[in-house]
């Protein structure tokens, strides 16, 4: 068994995963279906750790036994991969997530031209909400090379790890990754302001001082992207309100409210024939009346902005739904299957 040839084998089958756990075939995810690949012999605790061990530099073997996890990036020819290692029942485990070498473009990924107007932007906070593994980090990768191909500006990555390596254009890019340029989230994120950014992209807001952090970067008239692991647009709001003590609580609703600029709710949902996964949004636009329901902890009641704020870039999850289904690109049962709103999506879909 090699692990070249099984991650050559994951990209040939358009994979977006590959999963290897002691015990158990190397199995890859294709269109969110995960396949055990059967023509393999089952991974062993030895084989698992001769096989992932092969591509760790002795920094990240020491690392990986002192923690018992790791986060990383690897290079294969064109192809890049997102990795964990971790254990399970004392093995070494793995997951490879593929990244695609290209950067898509907003068009390319099917997503709304409202998206461009986030590339247009001086400052602010612009949220892409959603589990993992739902295209969020795509998502953003494409609008900051959007700005990167059309505006002088220098952007600043912290990712845990590099994703997407973006090419020389009109902006200069500064892309850190934790541990191999940067010892902490903390520590980078203390540092940007005096980079000179224009854009700070954050990969992902996960804590207290992570969120603290954005939201003080973006006060001070930088643009902001960053990622958070909610379902939904007001749960995000509460997700980054709860994270402060309750003291802290009515100031961070008005540093919120008055630095927002958007929430971008994702989901890949599978497309009318099973091939592909295609990107369904929720977005919400920190209009007045939004900033309003911020400041004043009122976020049960955004989703009837959401529903009624169409005119103003607003977009309802279940109505984008709707409208994937009657453009023919996914099925009836799919809008039903991911609504979040069974009752509104039987507003849309008779």
């Amino acid at each position: 068994m090699d692990l070249t040839q099984l991650l050559k084998l994951t990209t040939e089958k358009k994979a977006s995963d590959l999963h290897i756990i002691a015990g158990y075939n190397p199995s890859i995810r294709v269109n969110d279906k995960l396949i055990q690949l059967k023509t393999h012999e089952q991974v062993t605790k030895d084989t698992a750790k001769t096989l992932l061990y092969k591509i760790l530099n002795e920094t990240q073997k020491e690392e990986l036994e002192t923690n018992k996890e790791i986060d990383f990036s690897y290079e294969m020819e064109k192809f890049r991969f997102r990795v964990n290692y971790y254990h399970s029942r004392g093995a070494v485990a793995a997951a490879f997530r593929v990244i695609v070498g290209q950067i898509p473009s907003i068009e390319q990924l099917n997503l709304p031209a409202a998206m461009h107007q986030f590339a247009k932007m001086n400052e602010g906070l612009v949220l892409l909400t959603g589990p993992t593994g739902e295209g969020k980090s795509t998502t953003i990768a494409s609008i900051l090379n959007e700005i990167n191909l059309n505006l002088e500006k220098h952007i600043v990555t912290i990712e845990d790890p590099v994703e997407y390596i973006f090419q020389n254009a009109k902006s200069i890019i500064s892309q850190r990754e934790l541990h191999g340029d940067t010892h902490s989230w903390i520590k980078a994120l203390r540092s940007v302001l005096r980079e000179d950014p224009d854009v700070v992209l954050i990969g992902e807001m996960r804590d207290f001082d992570t969120i603290q952090a954005a939201l003080t970067i973006a006060e001070t008239g930088h643009l902001v992207f960053s990622t958070l692991h909610t379902g939904s647009t007001p749960e995000a709001i509460n997700r980054i309100v709860d994270v402060f003590p309750a003291s802290q609580q009515n100031q961070i609703r008005n540093q919120l409210a008055s630095v927002l600029k958007a929430i971008i709710s994702q989901r890949l949902v599978p497309n009318i024939d099973g091939t592909a996964r295609i990107p369904a949004l929720e977005l919400l636009i920190n209009i007045p009346a939004v900033s309003a329901l911020i400041r004043e902890s009122k976020n049960f009641m955004i989703d009837n902005i959401l529903e009624t704020g169409e005119d103003q870039g607003m977009l309802l999850f279940e109505k984008y739904l709707s409208r994937l289904y009657k453009q023919n690109l996914i099925t009836r049962e799919t809008a039903f299957d991911y609504a979040l709103r069974q009752s509104e999506i039987r507003k849309f879909i008779v």
